[in-house]
């Protein structure tokens, strides 16, 4: 089943900066063939579910190794069966609305 998945992940008990942590976490989502596309306050990548979840599994495995006694995580998943939908789809489909005036 394909998956959308919004992933915030805060690593607790490292200080102010949790930069390595997240760039760290960027990388394993690039090497699990996921496109990430990073926001203010997480992340956004599709793709298979169970490829998604060991994904997220191992940003919290690296995590911890790289000295994180805590993680706190959200996830926001979101699935369809009636059709076909990217990530970039549900954004298009705002700007392309007619319902708004210019």
């Amino acid at each position: 089943m394909k998956v959308m998945v919004e992933l915030c992940l805060v690593p607790l008990g490292v200080g102010v900066s949790v930069s390595p942590y997240v760039r760290a976490c960027q990388d394993i989502l690039r090497e699990a063939g996921f496109e990430p596309e990073l926001h203010a306050y997480g992340t956004n990548f599709e793709g298979e579910w169970e490829t998604a979840m060991a994904a997220v599994r191992r940003c919290h495995e690296r995590i911890h190794e790289m000295g994180a006694p805590r993680i706190h995580s959200t996830l926001k998943l979101g699935t369809r069966t009636d059709r076909d939908q990217s990530l970039a789809d549900k954004v298009d489909s705002v700007g392309s609305s007619n319902d708004h005036e210019d």
